[in-house]
């Protein structure tokens, strides 16, 4: 049996796609292969529902003449890099790139194996947080890599050699970094370079699951432990092998910080009702947006459970701290777009990339991406404009001009730094000096805030 008609080269192409479909000689479904279950949401059909259906049935528009894999069934020739313009029965558009090639058997036409590609449009653009743009990963739950960490900041550099280093061992990993810093990127990095890599990320967000279910949730539960009650196994049991992400691990009841610390401890956890211990081997990466310190001294957080769960600890700076990757990330989201939607955009206008460099970015890598995200859905011509970017980003073009119409005998650094020191004395005013909470407000750490007073003077 093979694949006929595959060009030089063209393997290397077929790496850019997605989605794996094959048929029998017929056209119907006898095996898959998706990037993004949300695809077949869209054609109306279940996973088990798509196998032995006939590629035609799918759509309203699609027919043995228009269909590529039954042209390739007839014809017995390759077609390569074909854009189709679907419409499901449900009238939901549906836009793809297919590669398709016959296979054939003793001379005869068996089947056909198409690689596909879904290009999204912008009401669909939400969808594409969930894609894996490594494939080999996917399967572990898994959509980033280290190569996902985009910075040419030297903190960021430093972060990336350690996460090489620490991937090797089995140690605990706390991660610290507000709101949108990439905490979960990190851990799935150390995850996909580790030698768990073949074995199941779980992730979960402590403070999004009500405190009464959180200990069901990480330890399983045994049938008639309570009403209603089956043999669940829990988080611990479900990453065996792995690695197990605590997300938001500040927002856990004190109560249950303490099974917590016993579980890691003594790597062994019992379902609630159960009788017996079950060992479990994964390890542990938690993250929390709030400092450590603050936490420890605010006692929402056991000190023992702190030093259990931080043998190695990751300190993630704000965006306003590595501002020089803001360029570099934003080309890196246009790209990323670019190969997944129905849209093309070359870049953005430099008033748009100073106005990025200006602003103070209170959610950090997550509202960058988020304000392309939006500009896609704005923009009417090749380049992202102020006019496409949220109104809160785009105000600053106007606060940029302000500052710099004043600048005679200054150079500009002088003056951003002027008007720097002005933001933090106005801060530290309304947070009645305590530094802690004025770190909070410009989104620093009490280092790097520490660090800025002392070099204006201000303590």
């Amino acid at each position: 049996m093979k694949i006929t008609n595959m060009e030089q080269g063209s393997f290397k192409k077929l790496a850019d796609y997605d989605n794996i479909l094959i048929t029998d000689e017929q056209g119907k479904i006898i095996f898959y292969d998706l990037a993004d279950l949300n695809v077949l949401k869209v054609l109306g059909y279940r996973p088990e529902e798509f196998m032995g259906k006939h590629i035609t049935s799918f759509y309203e528009n699609l027919s043995d003449e228009t269909s590529t894999i039954m042209h390739v069934l007839k014809s017995g020739k390759a077609v390569c890099n074909v854009k189709q313009e679907l419409m499901t029965k449900r009238g939901n558009p549906f836009v793809t790139i297919n590669s398709t090639y016959p296979i054939v058997e003793n001379n005869k036409i068996i089947g056909a194996i198409e690689f596909s590609k879904h290009l999204f449009s912008t009401d669909q653009i939400q969808s594409l947080d969930k894609f894996a743009s490594h494939k080999v990963y996917r399967k572990n739950n898994t959509i980033y890599t280290i190569d996902d960490i985009i910075s040419i900041n030297p903190a960021m550099e430093k972060i990336k050699k350690k996460i090489e280093k620490i991937s090797k061992t089995s140690s605990t990993v706390l991660i610290y970094g507000r709101t949108g810093t990439g905490k979960e990127v990190i851990a799935q990095a150390i995850h996909n370079l580790s030698d768990r890599y073949e074995k199941p990320f779980i992730s979960l967000n402590c403070g999004a699951v009500p405190p009464t279910l959180l200990e069901s949730t990480l330890f399983g539960t045994t049938k008639g432990s309570f009403t209603g009650s089956e043999d669940m196994p829990g988080l611990f049991e479900q990453a065996e092998g792995g690695t197990l992400f605590l997300d938001e691990i500040n927002s856990l009841d004190i109560n249950l910080q303490v099974k917590l610390l016993k579980a890691i401890e003594e790597k062994n956890i019992r379902r609630i009702g159960g009788k017996k211990n079950i060992s479990v081997n994964i390890r542990v990466i938690s993250a929390t947006n709030e400092d450590p310190e603050i936490l420890l001294e605010e006692r929402r957080l056991r000190e023992d459970l702190f030093y259990r769960l931080g043998i190695v600890q990751i300190d993630l700076p704000n965006l306003t701290e590595r501002k020089e990757d803001i360029e570099v990330l934003v080309k890196h989201f246009i790209d990323f777009y670019n190969s997944n939607m129905n849209i093309y955009i070359e870049g953005i206008q430099p008033e748009v990339l100073a106005c990025f460099k200006w602003y103070d970015w209170p959610g950090n890598i997550r509202e960058l991406k988020n304000a392309i995200e939006t500009a896609y859905n704005h923009a009417s011509s090749a380049f992202i404009t102020l006019e496409d970017i949220p109104r809160r980003i785009s105000k600053y073009n106007g606060r940029i001009k302000s500052a710099l119409t004043d600048i005679t005998g200054r150079t500009l650094k002088d003056a951003v730094e002027e008007y720097e020191k002005e933001i933090i004395v106005r801060e530290l005013k309304n947070s009645n000096g305590v530094i802690a909470e004025t770190g909070r407000r410009l989104g620093l750490s009490k280092q790097s805030l520490k660090y800025k007073m002392d070099k204006y003077g201000l303590r």
